[in-house]
């Protein structure tokens, strides 16, 4: 008797995990559910969604294809990150503690406030610099000066390093700098190397500044396969896998817990902000996602095992502060408990 109990035992023991994933994996309802209130979204252009690994449903209504690439604007920032992360696995910055004015070397402008010794490439990934901002009101008078990175770095300070969040886009441009001054490569060709070429994707050149540094934060162009792979990668903590079942680490052990850590909170939003990535709930999950002008989206729920990518029109006028919670409720849809 005690035998066969243990043998029933056993048996139920093994299907848990196959139980356990049909519970978590997005049902047909889901998925149709989805491409009905994405119809009603006519900025989105596509929608991605990856369950364990494998790419299970798109959606595609305008723009370019799930497979070309697209401007993803602000959301840029989290491929940056990600670039960083890399970058220091490869040892071109020794961790996020080094001072961003080691990086530059020779390069500093002259003239600079001695407070931005104190910047470091945490500061930068987590959007502390203290730098008044270059993003809202104050950025086309940025883009428009002669020289980005001089502008970005002798602004005033508001707020000492590592104090507040301040969303701006010249923050993450000082780090796209940062990182060429200390590989003496581009920006581009970093992302390239160190990412592209280990996911096995596809990382176009983007808009340059007057100097020729690659835009940091805003206008990178990658398909939403391509975000999904990124989003992989920080859901794998930062290993890669090929075919031949072949290990190799892109991003540093442990990086990944460390971008999600929060260190600053979205005035915005609410939610907290770790190293280019924004950190929530939905459904009652953990979710970190990266955020663009328009509607560009990429989310990753490590206990769903899920990644999902948005791209939309990334033209003005923008469609409103409350478009990314309709983007949010769309993942939540996702989430929602499997019935089927």
């Amino acid at each position: 008797m005690r035998a066969t109990a243990l043998l029933v035992s056993l048996a139920v023991t093994s299907l848990l995990p196959t139980a356990y994933a049909a519970a978590n994996e997005p049902s047909a309802n889901a998925f149709q559910t989805l491409d009905q209130q994405t119809r009603q979204l006519s900025r989105v252009h596509s929608v991605v969604v990856s369950y364990d690994g494998e790419i299970t449903h798109e959606f595609h209504q305008g723009g370019p294809g799930a497979a070309s690439p697209a401007n993803i604007k602000s959301l840029s920032k989290t491929v940056l990150a990600a670039i960083t992360g890399a970058a220091i696995e490869a040892g071109i910055i020794e961790s996020t503690d080094e001072p961003m004015v080691e990086l530059f070397g020779e390069h500093l402008p002259s003239g600079i406030d001695p407070q931005v010794g104190d910047i470091t490439v945490a500061h930068l990934l987590a959007q502390q610099a203290g730098l008044e901002r270059t993003s809202g009101s104050n950025y086309g008078a940025w883009v428009a000066s002669a020289n980005w990175v001089n502008d970005a770095m002798t602004r005033p300070f508001v707020d000492e390093p590592g104090g507040q969040m301040l969303y701006s886009t010249g923050t993450s441009h000082l780090l796209s700098a940062a990182l060429t001054h200390a590989s003496g490569e581009t920006t581009h060709s970093l992302a390239q190397r160190l990412l592209g070429d280990p996911l096995n994707i596809t990382i176009r050149p983007w808009l340059r500044d007057p100097q020729g540094i690659y835009f940091g934060g805003n206008d990178m162009q990658l398909s939403p396969r391509a975000l999904i792979e990124v989003g992989e990668l920080y859901r794998n903590d930062g290993v890669v896998v090929n075919e031949a079942g072949g290990e190799q680490r892109v991003l540093p052990e442990g990086w990944v817990e460390e971008s999600w850590q929060p260190r600053g909170t979205s005035r915005w939003t609410g939610d907290g902000y770790g190293y280019g990535w924004f950190i929530t709930q939905l459904a009652g999950e953990d979710v970190y996602y990266g955020r663009g002008y328009g509607g560009q989206a990429l989310y990753v729920i490590p206990e769903r095992e899920m990644t999902v990518a948005i791209t939309s029109d990334p033209n003005p006028p923008s469609p409103g502060g409350q478009f990314q919670q309709r983007l949010n409720r769309l993942v939540e849809g996702l989430l929602a408990k499997n019935d089927e």
